[in-house]
């Protein structure tokens, strides 16, 4: 069960476009951390918020088509399953109608303090997937 997209703007600036002119590749890798963490501050009561941070394990890429400089793309992110400490993400960045790149992404939450994995408990993965009454 996947929960609700969250759609995230993104602002393209010069300093994203390399030497072909277009976004460079790696900068979509920076959009999917942006939408990912967004998506977690804005669900996440504020204590996990506070006490926790989000490591990178995996991301799966494929990119459709070129941004460049001035474009209007979103960060549509959804939250696909959690299982303990590990957060799976789908996120697709599109520019209007067209598709610009898809991104699978496996993340882990680690406490702030110690640096080490934090299981994400049913009491806050409630606040992404809720239960329909």
């Amino acid at each position: 069960m996947s929960a609700k997209p969250f759609a995230f703007p993104i602002k393209v600036v010069p300093g994203d476009i390399d030497f072909m002119g277009h976004v460079n590749n790696a900068r979509y890798l920076g959009w999917v951390q942006d939408a990912v963490l967004a998506h977690w501050r804005k669900l996440a009561p504020a204590e996990e918020v506070a006490s926790k941070a989000w490591v990178a394990l995996k991301h799966e890429i494929t990119y459709r088509k070129p941004a460049f400089l001035e474009d209007d793309v979103i960060a549509e992110t959804v939250l696909e399953s959690i299982k303990g400490a590990r957060a799976f993400y789908r996120t697709v960045i599109q520019r209007g109608e067209d598709v610009l790149a898809e991104v699978q992404s496996a993340w882990c939450c680690i406490d702030a303090e110690t640096l080490r994995p934090a299981r994400i408990g049913e009491e806050v993965s409630r606040f992404f997937f809720p239960k329909d009454d």
